[in-house]
């Protein structure tokens, strides 16, 4: 099992060559094509419904400006994927906002690489709920960077966090090409004795089961605490050691606010370690 086609973000973020470059890992690792995408920034609706005047002498000049600043940030990736040997790949400029753009074009593909924001870093187009409207909206597994830190390895000790929900089944759905390859996977289940009804006698044995069944020696851990369970799952995951959690992610939508579940909040605004997330 593998993907067969990756998509990862692409800007001139300072982040960014760490996120293409495990991107890059990852397409060499299972054999897939690496697609880099690149925003403008100019919504496809505000241009096809004639909101602004694409005869505007000063539009054109800020629209070439932005095209300009995608196909740099394209041109890295470039450097980036011949470097690293990936032997199938695409370039491609999204005439769109990052947001829906990245969110269409990731429909497509198998697994999407992005970055944690970082507030800190304020780029043309990206807004502060980027990567989570990207996780709520595009129907992929999306492999989130933390903005903060160094990742050689992506996916040898894994933990998968299991609440018998409909977002954890899609993330660990989305995430089995890179479980069936770890070293270790590790499956918790946080105060399962309060959800009995959702785990059964057994709180993880069904899924450990599931995942026996594609090849994977499992460890169930049954964890109980009061904190907040995102906190709880990132202690968890430095404790053993992991370099992946797989999660749920609980992802309302506002208009375009986007409204996070307690956890999903916690692990986006303060991730230790990669995280694939599904919604």
């Amino acid at each position: 099992m593998s993907y067969k086609t990756i998509l990862v973000h692409v800007d001139q973020s300072r982040h960014a060559p760490q996120r293409m470059r495990i991107a890059a890992d990852l397409a060499l690792r299972h054999g897939a094509h690496l697609i880099g995408a690149a925003a403008t920034g100019l919504s496809r609706f505000v241009a096809a419904t004639g909101g602004i005047n694409m005869q505007d002498p000063a539009l054109t000049q800020h629209l070439n400006f932005l095209r300009r600043q995608a196909e740099s940030a394209l041109a890295q990736f470039e450097e980036t994927v011949r470097a690293a040997g990936v032997p199938s790949w695409e370039r491609q400029l999204v005439e769109d906002e990052p947001a829906g753009g990245i969110s269409l074009l990731a429909r497509y593909t198998d697994l999407v690489v992005l970055s944690q924001t970082d507030l800190d870093e304020a780029l043309p187009g990206i807004g502060s709920d980027f990567t989570e409207y990207v996780v709520g909206n595009c129907g992929r597994p999306v492999l989130v960077v933390p903005y903060a830190g160094q990742f050689e390895h992506v996916g040898r000790h894994a933990l998968v966090a299991w609440d018998g929900s409909l977002a954890a089944s899609r993330a660990i759905a989305g995430a089995l090409p890179l479980l069936c390859a770890a070293q270790d996977v590790r499956v918790v289940v946080f105060n399962a004795d309060k959800q009995v009804n959702v785990h059964g006698e057994q709180p993880g044995a069904d899924l450990a089961l599931y995942l026996a069944r594609h090849g994977l020696k499992v460890e169930v851990l049954q964890e109980t605490t009061e904190q907040d369970s995102g906190n709880a799952l990132l202690s968890l995951a430095a404790d053993v050691g992991a370099d992946l959690l797989v999660m749920g992610c609980y992802v309302h939508s506002r208009f375009r606010e986007m409204l996070l579940g307690g956890a999903s909040r916690t692990v986006f605004e303060s991730m230790t370690l990669p995280v694939l997330m599904a919604h």
